[in-house]
């Protein structure tokens, strides 16, 4: 079932990627735009199916889906005549769909059997929300969510690669979040392009589309200042790790180093064509991680 729902949302993710679909999309919501409040409807029919698959649809975690659904959409909708100017609707509908799922909210709702597949739907949700009611619906200005417009903007994140990565391995080494460098045995490109890719898909794309494509846009646009809010925009990217292991919880050393990790995927997204670009900066620092410092 988890992979079954994992390909549901990918295929999605990636189906949205083209311009075509997304204008073809915006078409459809722009004759009739109270069609958004399907997407919402859709969504927590899908997730109440997963969970009744799995023998854990609780009658009262219901509401709570609904509400976490539809709150959002209803923001977004009700500023829907804002044109391309960003306001504090439109932040107010990002956190009502992310902070949520950061935070688990519901999870003691569900038997202890279905808080993984939960979890797993939970983002796969937020990320479609995201993509349809903010990219396509709203039309957020600057998501860059398409494919790269030119070669040099992986470069751009191969660069970017090269300057963080022994300055966070000795930052992460130093304090204590890092284990040590353990060199495979044997060099397997296979598997590690495969971790690439899952890691890409799974976590790169929808957190840089969340952190990148909307909030540092959000920031930028309403301080006026592409430095300014990639500043701010970093350290919300660092606080989101705050509760995330390794270690100890507040995780203050994964904050710091998410800080500085997220000041150099915003400097990519900002210099780049595509939020595959930092997406794909993402992937690879957290592959790199996972490789040589298990």
């Amino acid at each position: 079932m988890a992979t079954l729902v994992a390909v549901v949302f990918i295929v999605l993710m990636l189906a949205l990627l083209s311009p075509r679909r997304q204008a073809a999309l915006r078409r459809c919501f722009g004759s009739r735009p109270a069609a958004v409040f399907l997407v919402p409807l859709l969504l927590a029919a899908f997730f109440s199916l997963v969970l009744f698959l799995q023998g854990a649809l609780v009658p009262a975690f219901l509401p709570l889906l609904a509400a976490w659904l539809l709150a959002p959409t209803a923001a977004i909708y009700s500023g829907r005549h804002a044109g391309r100017r960003l306001s504090g609707r439109d932040l107010a509908a990002v956190l009502l769909l992310w902070l949520p799922v950061e935070f688990a909210l519901g999870k003691p709702l569900l038997p202890t059997h279905a808080h993984s597949i939960a979890n797993e739907t939970a983002q796969g949700t937020a990320l479609a929300m995201g993509l349809l009611v903010f990219v396509i619906f709203r039309n957020w200005p600057g998501h860059k969510y398409n494919l790269p417009r030119r070669g040099r903007d992986f470069l751009y994140a191969l660069v970017a690669f090269a300057a963080i990565a022994l300055p966070l391995a000795a930052l992460g080494r130093s304090l204590g979040f890092l284990g040590p460098l353990r060199l495979p045995l044997e060099a397997d490109p296979v598997a590690f392009l495969r971790l690439l890719l899952i890691t890409l898909l799974g976590v790169a794309i929808p957190e840089e589309l969340l952190f990148r494509s909307l909030i540092q846009n959000w920031l930028v646009q309403r301080f006026r200042d592409p430095l300014r809010g990639l500043l701010a925009a970093a350290l919300v990217f660092g606080a989101a790790h705050l509760n995330n292991g390794p270690g100890p919880l507040p995780n203050w050393r994964y904050m710091l180093l998410a800080t500085i990790a997220g000041f150099v995927y915003g400097l990519v997204f900002q210099r780049s064509t595509s939020v595959l670009a930092s997406a794909f900066l993402h992937a690879l620092v957290n592959s790199v991680r996972h490789t040589l410092f298990r």
